[in-house]
Formats: structure tokens, sequence, C-alpha cells
């Protein structure tokens, strides 16, 4: 990787790796979380919070981008200070991590591939009527998807996921826009508020957009940048704000939509990802079939951004949870983030194994209603995963599992304790929610 580079001494005596200078050409792997984290489930969830409370809870949204930031620096500040992966760094604090891991990784790919496909279907479909039926369109973005990131590379995935980020951005404040925000209204919602009935939406918004599996990937997909060492921690820092202050501004705009285009008009919209294609209707009967169309095309790009992301992102860390199994057996050599650097994983037979269960198994689903045991295990594993890695990065990162240099200082422990007690409030409420 090119940039100017200098060389300082390393806290324990020797030569540190020389400290990259951060140049903004370089951002990447920080816009794929963006792109993955941010789907369609997350616009709903944010147009409804608008639809219900205007622009009051604007607040929330700002508060959210502090503690992605918190958590995805230091989900990298890891991978980068200790040469080693997350998943490595979670088998260091005991075999139930493993346990809990495998578990999830695998009822989640079932379920969130199904969901990944539908979604990513709906636009399609509304874009394209009569021309093939949901399911159809959902099967063929799974396949879409599976071969994209089979035959390609971090560095074609980094590049498409950029095209993705950019069109949604562009939709998203296009539409923001059109609705003609009030503007001493908007800025009257970054005062902290509590309207009666809104704790829910806040937690939400503050912790739910962009918070996901994706979060642990952060660290892989740098390491797949070649980002391997704590010479690269500038630009990592660089790379995640801009990421996250993308994200605030995707959170912020739907905000603005719901709060113009909903509130006022007292109109709900439908659960779920179908919500979109109600404010689509809504779109087109205000502003017409062009700003319609656009709206959907942006639906697409976060729906399929999301797939595309979890397809390479989750396949990465699934092979690494194979390769640090067989380590540990005895099986194979222990690595640090090398063959990620190098692009071996995305080779292994692990990660095209992952890409496969994400892929087919899930199509089963687009025929069937969820079975009940299973929706009830993947809502207990899914609330658990987000508190999971809050506490286990307190944990790593004030221990000496960490060189003392890159240790928690007292504002990353301050905004990850926050964290942790957000998602665990949050994990709460999403098992009290579930069909018991």
């Amino acid at each position: 990787m090119s940039g100017q580079e200098t060389t300082s001494p390393a806290p324990g005596g020797g030569t540190a790796p020389p400290v990259r200078k951060p140049s903004w050409k370089m951002i990447g792997p920080g816009m794929v979380v963006a792109a993955t984290g941010v789907g369609a489930g997350d616009l709903v969830a944010t147009l409804v919070a608008g639809s219900k409370f205007g622009h009051t809870l604007l607040w929330a949204a700002v508060i959210g981008c502090v503690v992605k930031i918190a958590l995805a620096e230091a989900t990298g500040r890891w991978h980068l200070a200790t040469g080693r992966t997350i998943f490595d760094g979670w088998r260091s604090l005991g075999p139930w991590t493993t346990v809990y891991f495998a578990v999830y990784v695998v009822l989640w790919g079932f379920v969130y591939g199904a969901t990944a496909m539908s979604s990513s279907a709906l636009p399609l479909e509304a874009l394209f009527p009569d021309v093939m039926p949901l399911k159809v369109w959902a099967i063929l973005t799974g396949l879409v998807g599976l071969v994209f990131v089979w035959t390609n590379r971090y560095a074609i995935v980094e590049k498409i996921m950029m095209v993705f980020v950019g069109v949604m951005f562009v939709v998203v404040v296009y539409v923001a826009i059109r609705v003609a925000p009030d503007l001493p209204r908007v800025f009257a919602g970054l005062l902290p508020v509590l309207p009666s009935g809104s704790i829910v939406y806040t937690l939400g918004l503050v912790g739910g957009v962009g918070g996901t599996i994706t979060m642990a990937a952060y660290g892989y997909w740098i390491n797949a940048k070649g980002w391997t060492d704590s010479g690269w921690m500038k630009m990592m820092r660089l790379d995640n704000r801009v990421a996250y202050l993308t994200t605030g501004v995707f959170v912020i705009a739907m905000l603005i939509v719901g709060a113009e285009l909903l509130h006022s008009s007292h109109i709900a919209l439908a659960s779920g990802d179908k919500g979109l294609l109600d404010l689509d209707e809504i779109l087109a009967d205000r502003f017409g079939p062009f700003t319609a169309k656009l709206f959907l095309i942006g639906f697409f790009a976060a729906s399929f951004s999301s797939l595309v992301g979890v397809w390479h992102g989750v396949s990465l860390m699934f092979a690494d949870f194979v390769e640090r199994l067989r380590a540990a057996r005895g099986m194979d050599a222990a690595t640090g983030v090398a063959p990620l650097a190098r692009g071996e994983q995305e080779r292994s037979r692990p990660f095209r194994g992952y890409l496969l269960w994400l892929t087919f198994p899930p199509m089963v689903l687009l025929w069937l209603d969820k079975p009940f045991g299973l929706v009830i295990a993947y809502g207990v594993l899914g609330a658990f995963f987000m508190p999971f890695l809050a506490v286990t990065l307190l944990w790593l990162l004030n221990t000496d599992r960490t060189p003392r240099a890159w240790r928690n200082g007292p504002l990353s422990n301050v905004l990850l304790a926050a964290s942790a007690v957000l998602f665990l409030v949050l994990c709460v409420q999403e098992l009290r929610d579930l069909p018991w």
C-alpha cells in the first residue's frame, strides 16, 4: 500500500511498524460496513420513528453514529494492534465464545439468507412488475450475489459497494430535499427529548441501525484491504469515521422523510421491508413516477449491498472460525491476519462452503413460513450478539491480550460500556417482542 510512511520507536523497544499517513483515496472498508449494515429494514425502522415522532428523535440518530464509531474502531484496533482476528480474541476468553458463535453463525446464516434475498427482490418486482414472481427474483438475487462474491476478491467487492453507497446517498438525500424539510424543526430535533412512548424507537435509532454482525466483520475487511499492523491505525480511524458519518446522513435523511411525509399526514407504513413499497406509492402520488422509481433503485441498493456484504464478510468470519478450530486441534499451524491480506481465505473451502450455506438452504424458507422454533432461536441468538460484541471488546482491550499502547483509554471505555448497556436493554426488548 502506498502513502507517506514514518517510523517510530515501539512502546516496548525496537521499531514500530511504519505509520501510514491517512489518505481519503484509501477509504474503503468502512464504506463496505456502512453499505452492509444499513439495509431495507433499518430504513423502515427510521421512517417509522420519523412518522411517529417527527424530528424529535434526531439527536438519537447522532448518538447512534458515535456509538457505532466507537464499536467499529475497537474492532479495527484489535485486529491492527494484535495481528489477531476478533474470533481469535474471542477464543482466548474461553470455549463458551466458540460454542455461542458456532450455533449463532450457522442458524443466523440460514434465516438471514432468505431475508436478504426477499428484501432484494421486493424493489425489483416493483420496478419490473409482471416479469417474474417475487420468489424467482429472490432466488436470482441470491445466485447473483453468490457468483459475484465467489469469483471476485475484496478489492472488487469494495468497488461495487462504494457504488451502492453512492446510489443510496444520492437517492436518500434527494428524497429528503424533495419533501422540503422544516429546518428549524430539524435543528430542534438535536435537543435530547423523549416523547411519551418513544423509548423503544429511541433505543432502536441509537443501537439498531447499522448495528449487526457486520460490525465484527470490519476487522476482517481492513485486513483484506492490506492493513495488517498498527501503522494503519490512523488510516483505519479516518475510514471508520467517514463510514459512520455517511450512515448518519442516511439515518437523518430517512428520519426527515418520515417526519415530513408521513408524520404530518398521519400515514402508517406496513411492517418490515414492504413498508418501503408503501413509501414508493406515496412518493409517486406526491412527486411523480421519476422520484418513486429513483427511490426503488435506492431501496434495491440498500438491500442488495447488505446481501453482498454479508455473503463476503460473514463468510470471511466463518473461514477464520474453521481455521482457528483446526489450529486448536493441531490440524493446521496457527496463523494471524496475513492470509486475509493475501486473499487466501477468500479462496478457501470454508469461505465457499458458507457462501453456499447462505444461498441454497435458505431458499426453502422462501416457500415456507419460518418455523416457530427457528424464529425463537434466531431471535434469541441474534439479540445477544451486539451485547456480546461490546462486552468482549471491553474485555479484550483492557487486558494484556492487547499491547499497552493500544488498550482502551477512558473515552473508549465509557463509549463501549454505554454501548454494552444500550445493547443489553435492546436485547431484553427484542426478547420480549418475540412470539413466545
